[in-house]
């Protein structure tokens, strides 16, 4: 662990933990960057599930052609995050984060021309690719430039930006399935509009001064640091080194499997759920008898992201794990009052889910920030792909076998089980989950984290 810095001001005679007028500007545009990342990829998942039935309906799907293309983005992600993560820790986080959304707006393209069942699969597997590599590049390159006292909000807004993406994509099918303005080729190839803007605009991002630095190319990173992070940052860049022991492996070794596998937990079981549910929830809440299945599901996801935007307001005041623990349990139970009361009163199932869907999101927004902050940097992309991957293990299994479910044992059933993954998941963070908050990269990727944080927790609030 590096030593202690003194952080009373820095050589300008400015607050340590201070940023000028133009780092601020670029650190707002870089999060605005990523965060168009993470819209184009909750915008893509937001609308598969409303047109699913026109999907079914013109290529004559079966039930498991649904579940494999409602699934089939999250299937890519598997992919893309351990593969977009090395390669962000080998070749660097510059050129992997354009080169990703360039192939995702190849594939959002094609959709508009896709006529089998099969090519749309194929399709959305490689944009799922893409925007999984992009969760491994865009999260590691703004955690190594935000400075410990925004960070964890900074993180939290990627995930106001999935939402976002999810809920306009949601809200523009439900529009266009309702006018009949437009079929489902030109409601999933929409991404490309954001896709197109996103793509102009990253180009030009600069490389991570802690992964210049973690290659031992000392000059440029001081240079770039320089340029773009507040003086702790760079005293803390400074002490980084060059790389350790890097590759997958190392994830799994006794320094930071404890890491490994809470991430990986505590994102597969904050996302399986909502998965599942937001993925058929026009389908789920017309079989507990709401006929404005569609309606329904555009309010939750509108609930959705009023619990990402309170969630970015508390992170930095509440701390991590208040925020991330109690919503499981939360969770847990209105899941369970959804299946015990499943045909009793439309009004409690329906406060249920919103419940659900505001705490859920909330401690869904800590799956942006952790990740980013628990691994050192030569492993930081490696470390995001992996739980990344892992967490779509779960999110395509529930979206693939909730309609089996539903059509085998009814949706008490799908309740129960979606109970049981957030009361598991809650149990797993409560023993594992760090507290992160206010400590700079290397503390919070630091194997052994009991210590206090390096900055004063005083000064890092006073730090304008």
């Amino acid at each position: 662990m590096p030593k202690a810095f003194p952080h009373s001001a820095s050589l300008s005679g400015a607050p340590a933990g201070a940023l000028s007028r133009k780092q601020r500007g670029f650190l707002a545009k870089l999060t605005v960057l990523i965060s168009g990342g993470m819209f184009i990829d909750g915008f893509i998942l937001g609308s598969i599930g409303i047109v699913m039935p026109a999907i079914t309906h013109d290529l004559q799907l079966s039930l498991a052609w649904q579940g494999l293309i409602g699934a089939s983005a999250l299937v890519g992600i598997f992919i893309g995050g351990p593969l977009g993560g090395w390669l962000a820790d080998k070749v660097g986080r510059k050129p992997m984060f354009t080169v990703d959304l360039a192939i995702f707006l190849v594939g959002s393209i094609a959709q508009f021309f896709v006529t089998e069942a099969w090519q749309l699969f194929v399709v959305r597997i490689l944009m799922g690719i893409a925007i999984g590599a992009d969760y491994s590049i865009g999260w590691p390159l703004l955690a190594e430039f935000a400075p410990a006292r925004l960070r964890g909000k900074l993180l939290a807004v990627l995930e106001v930006a999935w939402y976002v993406g999810y809920l306009i994509s949601y809200a523009i099918g439900w529009a266009l399935t309702e006018s009949s303005s437009a079929g489902w080729h030109v409601i999933l190839g929409l991404s490309t509009v954001p896709t197109v803007i996103v793509f102009l605009m990253r180009l030009g991002t600069p490389e991570s001064p802690r992964w210049l630095m973690s290659k031992g190319r000392r000059d440029e990173a001081k240079a770039l640091a320089a340029e773009h992070m507040s003086h702790d940052e760079q005293l803390d860049l400074h002490a980084q080194g060059v790389a350790g022991k890097q590759g997958f492996a190392r994830l799994f070794s006794p320094e930071y499997i404890r890491n490994t596998i809470f991430v990986s937990v505590f994102w597969v079981c904050n996302v399986t759920p909502y998965f599942a549910i937001g993925a058929f929830a026009p389908v789920v809440l017309q079989k507990l008898g709401l006929k404005e299945g569609l309606t329904g599901g555009l309010a939750l996801n509108g609930v959705a992201v009023l619990g990402t935007v309170l969630a970015v307001v508390l992170i930095e005041r509440v701390g991590r794990r208040k925020l991330g623990i109690p919503p499981f349990f939360i969770s847990a139970l209105a899941l369970m009052c959804v299946a015990l009361f499943a045909h009793a009163s439309p009004t409690i199932i329906l406060v249920c889910f919103f419940t659900f869907s505001l705490v859920n999101a909330m401690s869904t927004t800590l799956c942006g920030v952790y990740p980013g902050e628990v691994f050192p940097t030569e492993i930081r992309g490696m470390g995001v792909g992996f739980a990344t991957a892992f967490s779509r293990v779960g999110a395509a299994a529930g979206t693939f076998l909730l309609p089996v479910v539903i059509g085998s044992f009814g949706v008490s059933t799908a309740m129960l089980i979606a109970a049981g993954i957030s009361l598991f998941g809650g149990i797993v963070s409560y023993a594992l989950a760090p507290e992160t908050r206010g400590k700079l990269l290397s503390e919070a990727s630091a194997p052994h984290r009991k210590s206090e944080s390096l900055v004063p927790s005083g000064e890092l609030k006073s730090a304008r």
